[in-house]
């Protein structure tokens, strides 16, 4: 069975830093490409940092220099390091994986960011 287990949500104060991590299991992970999203309530879910299974990395324009994304296939593990975070990254975050050829794509259950004073 494919699982995908996030953690390392929580609450921070604006300008404060989360490492999210996604650990899978059931699948091939070192030829998946990974990502992070995430959705607010009422907000539609939107990607925010992609890895493929060789490295490259994508941001979206609104976390590039605040968020980085990494993985070691040595644990089956993505990382969403994210640093001086705002309000509006408040959202529940959701790893993603999608092999090479995009035929299998699984997801996450989520971890809750909350960036409040």
């Amino acid at each position: 069975q494919v699982q995908l287990v996030e953690s390392g949500g929580g609450l921070v104060q604006p300008g404060g830093s989360l490492r999210l991590s996604c650990t899978a299991s059931g699948i091939m992970f070192r030829i998946y490409n990974m990502g992070w999203y995430r959705q607010a309530p009422g907000k539609q879910r939107e990607l925010v940092a992609t890895i493929t299974n060789n490295g490259r990395t994508n941001y979206v324009d609104f976390v590039k220099g605040r968020f980085t994304i990494s993985r070691d296939n040595t644990k089956n593990t993505v990382y969403l390091q994210m640093n001086m975070l705002k309000p509006e990254d408040t959202a529940a975050y959701y790893c993603n994986g999608r092999d090479a050829l995009g035929s299998r794509s699984y997801w996450g259950q989520g971890t809750q960011v909350t960036v409040s004073s």
